[in-house]
């Protein structure tokens, strides 16, 4: 399945799961938990990965000012069962979820989201919403 509200979005998804072995599906979301693009699963999938990811995102936010550590959240890693999930910045008010079969190499998800967030991480950001 493919969502899309932004061109482009799932074409760069798609990539980055068919690339990465063992990788199952890639959601693209607003930091307020809405799917902006999605690829490898359904659309109520989708909403419930990037309704958790938000969440996961913010605990982890605060887990850092409980440490007072007040710098930005770079990545979140939950292993539940036979998968691996991780959620990372995106871009300016994005967040970048990709769920792996738990014998993916979370450092090469990692450094694969990471460097998609970095090369188009312009057309990632998603506004303030007022």
């Amino acid at each position: 399945m493919t969502r899309q509200s932004g061109p482009g979005l799932p074409w760069l998804l798609e990539s980055m799961v068919q690339r990465i072995p063992r990788t199952r599906c890639a959601v693209l979301l607003a930091s307020d938990g809405l799917v902006k693009a999605a690829y490898g699963t359904g659309t109520d999938t989708a909403d419930a990965l990037a309704a958790a990811a938000s969440g996961l995102y913010s605990l982890s936010s605060a887990l850092g000012t409980a440490m007072e550590d007040r710098g930005q959240v770079r990545q979140v890693v939950a292993e539940v069962g036979d998968t691996v999930v991780l959620v990372a910045t995106g871009g300016a008010g994005t967040r970048l979820l990709v769920a792996a079969e738990r014998g993916a190499d979370p450092a090469v998800l990692g450094y694969e989201m990471a460097g998609l967030a970095k090369s188009v991480g312009n057309h990632l950001t998603t506004p303030v919403r007022q």
